[in-house]
């Protein structure tokens, strides 16, 4: 989307707001409403910020990141939420330095405890290359800013690397996945990981060199189950078997354990034999080591969704009961219980959102979230979700977007309680902060049950050219 952005973020259930009443979170439903990111405001000069990545450790402490523009380039922010209040954003400390290209964002957030977080993402060096870099948050203070170490070592003539995801199983142990530009000038997996509080240097992801013969890599999503036993997912470029000169895209996951990593395998059951479209791994999630999820979407957006059961992959399935559908999230509540979000395609063009859960690692027959209908009602309709937070079992958070009856993007939340679905909802408060513009959600994070923040972007004072930040404050 083209639009710029202000940043929006939203706190489920229990939800007291910050000058309001915990009746006034009732009547608005299981999310609060929602308000600017304090501080980004005074930030966002150029208007044009938003909320990529959040993470809360506990109900009310949570941690957001996210990028906004003091003038025509993007700055790298974070925000703290402490015992439900949300905190000034900050510049990330130390991204000034580091950034000399001006242009810098957060891409991912992980928090194990209450103040103790990572922040990972992308800047842009003196020479106008792209470098990776990892902050950490001890104590409720964020740190400096690095340049994630060992990417030099790793780059060719033409430096890039980023961050793309990150997942933080305890204090001090996290692991980061991205890309980076290798010494033949294709891109190439990337894993880093941090052991006890110091980061080791980043490597290729063992394995897919030999997959990714075309050098056009990366590490979409990693998900920790416990230090040293994670998960990591991705896309790679291998050539065709009936067409030898073309690249063909594919998707791979590979499994680390008791700090070993396994090598790179390719989804079992999503092979293809031509070079037409793009297939992508979009979300993985761990509920124990072993017993994982990885989703994501082939060219005609038909969704896969795969199941890894006691450090077994089974075949990837087509999205059962709906299709072309594609599944852009999942979050595993226990082993084999997972649920995935995206959208469902109709005949008639409209896109619904939609979920589907899995039991024993067996997945069930997606469904439409109820309500869309009562928003979702122009004929150029669209809907979808973006992003899922699952605690426990049949408790869940998402939070994506809709198309209202003006034409215009709106955020949308729904939650699940005892394994049933509510009605879809406008986030309670943006639109009283876009004055009918544009919203959506594109993160959405739970600490437990009922206690759940969302994370985007709005348009302020009715313009497509005012988009600014919002947040609500937990309980």
């Amino acid at each position: 989307m083209s639009w710029q952005a202000r940043v929006l973020v939203g706190v489920a259930a229990a939800a007291v707001l910050s000058g309001g009443t915990a009746a006034a979170a009732t009547a608005a439903g299981p999310w609060g409403t929602a308000r600017e990111v304090p501080g980004t405001g005074e930030l966002n000069k150029a208007k044009n910020a938003a909320v990529t990545a959040l993470s809360c450790a506990r109900p009310g402490d949570c941690a957001a990141g996210g990028y906004y523009a003091p003038h025509g380039r993007r700055q790298a922010f974070v925000a703290a939420e402490t015992g439900g209040t949300w905190h000034q954003a900050i510049e990330v400390p130390g991204t000034a330095a580091l950034d000399q290209g001006n242009q810098a964002r957060v891409t991912s957030v992980s928090c194990p405890a209450a103040g103790t977080c990572v922040a990972g993402g992308w800047y842009v060096d003196s020479t106008r290359h792209t470098q990776a870099f990892v902050a950490a948050e001890t104590g409720g203070t964020w740190h400096q800013a690095i340049e994630l170490p060992g990417t030099a070592a790793l780059e060719g003539g033409r430096p890039w690397a980023e961050v793309t995801t990150l997942s933080c199983p305890a204090p001090g142990d996290c692991l980061a996945g991205g890309f980076y530009r290798g010494h033949s000038g294709g891109l190439e997996s990337l894993v880093a990981t941090e052991s006890g509080g110091t980061w080791q240097a980043a490597t290729e992801l063992a394995g897919t060199g030999t997959l990714n013969k075309d050098g056009d890599g990366q590490v979409s999503s990693v998900s920790c189950a416990a230090p040293g036993d994670c998960l990591a997912g991705g896309d790679y470029a291998s050539a065709s078997v009936t067409q030898p000169d073309a690249a063909v895209p594919q998707v791979y996951v590979a499994t680390e354990t008791g700090g070993r990593w396994q090598a790179a395998q390719q989804v079992p059951g999503t092979a293809t034999s031509t070079s037409a479209g793009k297939t992508e791994l979009n979300s993985v999630s761990c509920a124990t080591p072993g017993n994982c999820a990885a989703v994501g979407a082939f060219a005609n957006d038909t969704g896969f969704l795969a199941s890894q059961v006691k450090g077994t992959w089974r075949t990837a399935v087509h999205v059962p009961g709906r299709s072309p559908a594609g599944a852009g999230t999942v979050s595993c509540a226990a082993p084999g219980d997972c649920t995935a979000g995206g959208l469902y395609l109709a005949p008639d063009g409209v896109e619904w959102a939609l979920v589907v859960s899995s039991t024993d690692g067996t997945w069930k027959k997606a469904q439409l979230l109820p309500g869309q209908s009562a928003l979702n009602s122009t004929p150029t309709a669209r809907a979808s979700v973006y992003s899922l937070s699952c605690p426990t079992l049949a408790s869940c958070a998402a939070g994506g977007s809709y198309i209202d009856r003006a034409g215009n993007f709106q955020a949308l939340v729904a939650t699940e309680t005892g394994g049933k679905w509510g009605a879809v909802q406008e986030l309670p408060g943006s639109a009283a902060l876009n004055q009918g513009q544009n919203a959506l959600v594109n993160v959405v994070s739970c600490a437990a049950a009922g206690h759940c923040a969302a994370g985007g972007y709005y348009a302020g004072k009715g313009s497509l050219l005012d988009l600014q930040a919002m947040v609500t404050a937990g309980s």
